[in-house]
């Protein structure tokens, strides 16, 4: 598969410090401002997520195409498509009402490593500490991509710092040199 004939991939997750994304499948941390960063960036978008990403989801996120990669069967409500692999979800049609440009992978750590290699753009909130966890994001070269943009922020992270002290952290969007 060409990465040409694919649309613009970007990969959007929040990652600490020490590369933790998360625990318990979950996040590890309660982050309302990444949580609008996150809407901001994908609505009317295509979202690409694993099995595990889609059932820690509270339901639909609303103005979004979900698909869910997943080799078994699932059961899921009208609206959210299924596909057997990424490469099967970066080519299924876009509906009409959805933009055109981009698709969003939104996780879980499998997803990510397959996707990496594809991705024209990375959208991370950096959190400045190192986190306990059980997921990580996939070590990637920073020589290969340039940063466009940072937003810093400094905010109390539930769970970044069990003090509660406020905990800098930062809405990063990278793209990729060659494309």
């Amino acid at each position: 598969m060409s990465a040409h004939s694919l649309p613009h991939i970007a990969l959007i997750a929040a990652v600490a410090a020490n590369g933790v994304m998360g625990r318990d499948g979950g996040m590890p941390w309660h982050l309302p401002a990444d949580f609008r960063y996150f809407k901001q960036k994908t609505m009317g978008h295509r979202i690409i997520m694993g099995r595990r990403t889609w059932q820690s989801l509270p339901g639909l996120l609303p103005g979004r195409e979900h698909v869910v990669v997943s080799s078994q069967p699932l059961q899921l409500p009208p609206g959210v498509r299924l596909a057997c692999s990424l490469q099967q979800a970066l080519q299924l049609p876009l509906p009409g009402d959805m933009v055109q440009d981009r698709v969003f992978v939104i996780g879980g750590a499998q997803i990510y490593a397959q996707a990496l290699d594809l991705a024209d753009s990375l959208y991370l909130t950096e959190i400045d500490a190192a986190v306990e966890g059980d997921t990580f994001f996939p070590p990637w070269d920073r020589s290969a991509f340039v940063e466009v943009s940072r937003e810093s922020q400094q905010v109390p992270i539930a769970s970044a710092d069990p003090s509660g002290a406020p905990v800098p952290f930062a809405f990063v969007h990278y793209r990729r040199r060659d494309r």
